[in-house]
């Protein structure tokens, strides 16, 4: 129940990775988001905080980066 939980944290915090107005802010914000996500997952499972804050920020940059200006932006 608890990983249960956490994926979907993890999943609305990612959906949340498309903040800017360029690919280059949203790639980097996203990559924030992402490795903030990770490492506070990997923490309370018990992983290691450095893999899941690497996962995380490679897989928030990717979400970042695909989103258009127009789908999430929560500004400058």
């Amino acid at each position: 129940m608890r990983t249960m939980m956490l994926g979907l944290i993890i999943a609305l915090l990612l959906g949340l990775a498309g903040c800017g107005s360029t690919t280059k802010d949203r790639a980097l914000s996203g990559a924030g988001i992402g490795a903030a996500a990770g490492a506070g997952a990997a923490a309370v499972t018990g992983g290691s905080m450095t893999k899941g804050a690497v996962l995380g920020a490679g897989a928030g940059a990717a979400t970042g980066a695909m989103t258009d200006e127009d789908d999430v932006n929560l500004d400058d």
